[in-house]
């Protein structure tokens, strides 16, 4: 008896579950809902062209316009300075830097100015005998003679018996020799060429100076200039005298430069040009970070854009009603954000944002606040 209830059962739930499958086969399942796509809104501008400046961005430090370096010629102790030889000190034109003793050179010279001296004492009784035309003119030389004095020039024979006379007495080259070390004395003493400030110091006082030694540099700090390189496909558009408007490294402070020079050289390695910008004022300091913006020229008929905005090189997005298209434009010239473009007409609406998802025939509606 157990085993037909088990199987009445049995037989029951596979009915049950055939007559379920034959009913859920029989219902229609609804069909899937299509989102809605939404239209994105983008932000606009309309064409106006015109005259655009192109604008070269270059960059470079500072450096005094009148600089020296300063080296000793000659040997000797350092003993004195107008004023204190320290980075900094600002010593005026004809002032003296610095000069070392020359006490030993000076006697030297005194000593040979000494000898032909007595070279041409010696020579008088000769010459008012054999050239009394000429005897009045070497007496008031050695009358006029003064060993602490800078040498006068010989006097000029009036002869050429005499010149040979005055030749073969080696009067000439022992005058000569003295010119020579009246020049090397000159050297113990070095001034300053310009107004200006000591930027480098590099010995003291009470130093012992050798020849070709360095000692400091001098700078004017009144006027300076600016050393940019600039591409080599822009230089034509630059002119010398054109002004520059320079920036510090923050974008805190302007002045303006003009340009002085253009090299005629070009780096074969980085294909630019030298530009050099003169440049005064107030805060200027040798060595500091400036941006020079050069204004090369205005190109007609352009429109300025972001660079972010052109597609495929030369192609930006317009709007023909609701939807996108995309017009060829010439680009004129990059800036490192923007790009000078001519090729749209006037009244053109474009995407002043891109849109990340643009394609042509997109259909969107402009941004409303």
């Amino acid at each position: 008896m157990r085993k037909i209830i088990i199987t009445a059962i049995g037989l029951l739930i596979i009915a049950a579950g055939f007559f379920g499958m034959k009913k859920m086969a029989a219902t229609e399942k609804p069909a899937p809902k299509k989102e809605a796509r939404a239209t994105p809104s983008v932000y606009t501008q309309v064409v106006q062209n015109g005259s655009t400046p192109i604008t070269i961005t270059a960059s470079g430090n500072l450096a005094a316009r009148d600089r020296i370096e300063i080296y000793s010629e000659v040997q000797g102790i350092f003993d004195y300075s107008q004023n204190t030889f320290k980075p900094g000190v600002a010593y005026t034109n004809g002032s003296v830097l610095l000069r070392l003793n020359s006490d030993e050179h000076r006697a030297n010279m005194r000593t040979q100015k000494s000898g032909l001296y007595n070279q041409i004492v010696a020579l008088l009784p000769d010459l008012r005998f054999d050239y009394p035309d000429s005897y009045e003119n070497w007496q008031q030389y050695v009358s006029t003679f003064d060993v602490n004095q800078s040498l006068p020039e010989l006097p000029k024979p009036t002869s050429d018996s005499e010149k040979l006379y005055i030749g073969g007495k080696n009067i000439s080259s022992a005058w000569y020799n003295i010119k020579n070390l009246e020049e090397r004395l000159a050297k113990y003493t070095i001034t300053a060429p310009f107004n200006g400030v000591l930027t480098e110091a590099m010995v003291d006082k009470g130093a012992l100076i050798r020849p070709g030694q360095k000692l400091g540099s001098f700078i004017n700090p009144s006027i300076y200039e600016l050393e940019v390189a600039v591409n080599s496909s822009y230089v034509d558009l630059l002119k010398r005298g054109s002004t520059v408007v320079l920036e510090n490294i923050e974008h805190t402070k302007q002045w303006k430069g003009t340009i002085t020079r253009l090299n005629s050289l070009i780096d074969p390695n980085t294909q630019t040009v030298q530009a050099f910008i003169r440049v005064n004022g107030k805060g200027l300091r040798e060595g500091m970070y400036l941006e020079a913006n050069l204004n090369a020229k205005n190109e007609e008929n352009t429109f300025e854009i972001s660079r972010k905005l052109i597609t495929d090189d030369n192609k930006v997005y317009v709007l023909d009603g609701d939807l996108l298209k995309l017009q060829s434009i010439v680009p004129v010239y990059f800036t490192e954000t923007t790009a000078i473009i001519r090729g749209l007409e006037d009244g053109t609406e474009i995407l002043s944002k891109m849109l990340p998802s643009a394609y042509e025939g997109m259909q969107v509606k402009r941004f409303e606040e």
